[in-house]
């Protein structure tokens, strides 16, 4: 999946041409995650977040960063991908699933091995 931007688009096209040819396909692939990551968080703008929705939000966060999120507030809080996150998960729009439908079967596997990863990662801290 290739980036919206046309000026993102061209900066990943030089990295990966300037990168030796046994090390593309795996940036390529980290690319493609990245870019769909952003495609899709792109969408909680398109749903216009509300306050309610940020306040909703607050509620379920970990206490230390829900008073940080409250100090910073809706106006610069509402670009936070994890509350973009949590709009569209609001709004039937799951990051896994939007991912599994956008990104090719290959991709969804190898993004599913590192999701699994790092689960195993966190589990082991």
């Amino acid at each position: 999946m290739q980036h919206p931007n046309k000026k993102q688009r061209e900066q990943q096209a030089k990295i990966l041409a300037e990168l030796p040819k046994e090390e593309r396909e795996e940036r390529a692939r980290l690319f493609r995650f990245v870019n769909a990551s952003f495609i899709y968080h792109t969408k909680a703008v398109a749903l216009k977040p509300t306050e309610t929705d940020f306040k909703e939000w607050l509620i379920g966060l970990p206490e230390d960063t829900r008073i940080d999120m409250e100090v910073i507030g809706f106006a610069l809080g509402k670009d936070n991908i994890f509350f973009h996150r949590y709009v569209l998960e609001k709004n039937d729009i799951g990051m896994v699933e939007w991912l599994k439908n956008h990104l090719s079967e290959d991709d969804y596997s190898e993004y599913c091995k590192l999701i699994e990863a790092r689960k195993k990662l966190d589990q082991d801290f």
